[in-house]
């Protein structure tokens, strides 16, 4: 399957250079590109894409506002956050606006097209110096979880549904919402997405 990405910076030699690199990488297509949100959200409209990669810090609209928009007017489109700044901030903002990752510009370009396939499977994903730091504190160590909700949490981050998780386990899709709900709860997060990005880190 071939993944429709569009390439959004106001950087116009970073902009091309990522949409040249990641254009030449199996399975994927460029389909656009963009030097600010509000371009990028008229890009997505148009073209449709499954996959954003979207800069932070750009003119007329930045690309944490137009994460937001996107994720209301184009839900099928995964927004990843690419940047060079790893404040915590703008993470935090981004990723309640509703994009499915944020990574750092100086990722390699394979490490950058699979995080683009990853993205599109529904997998979130934090650049590992980013997810350090924004776990430190965390919400609630790993031992307040059981062994079995702590089984649920690592399925939960490889993207897994819970009708997935459920028959890897040998439980009732019930009972899995139910070990979601609970560490939801016990972790102080807010949802399934946040979660993910906490697994990643167990």
């Amino acid at each position: 399957m071939t993944v429709r990405v569009l390439v959004v910076d106001d950087q116009e030699l970073v902009r091309d250079g990522i949409a040249s690199l990641l254009g030449i990488q199996p399975g994927i297509e460029v389909v656009g590109v963009a030097g600010d949100g509000a371009a990028a959200v008229e890009a997505a409209l148009e073209h449709r894409p499954d996959v954003v990669l979207m800069d932070v810090r750009m003119p007329v609209v930045d690309g944490v506002e137009a994460a937001g928009v996107l994720a209301r007017r184009a839900p099928g489109c995964r927004v990843v956050m690419l940047t060079t700044f790893d404040d915590n901030d703008y993470v935090v903002r981004a990723l309640r606006a509703g994009a499915v990752g944020y990574l750092l510009k100086d990722l390699p370009v394979r490490e950058l097209a699979e995080a683009v396939r990853l993205a599109h499977a529904g997998v979130a994903q934090l650049d590992p110096a980013v997810a350090r730091e924004l776990a430190a504190p965390r919400p609630a160590p790993v031992s307040a979880l059981t062994a079995r909700e702590t089984q649920v949490v690592r399925l939960v981050g490889t993207g897994a549904t819970n009708r997935e998780i459920a028959a890897r386990l040998h439980l009732s899709e019930g009972t899995v919402k139910n070990h979601v709900s609970r560490v939801l709860g016990r972790l102080g997060l807010r949802d399934r997405t946040q979660l993910a990005l906490y697994a990643n880190q167990l």
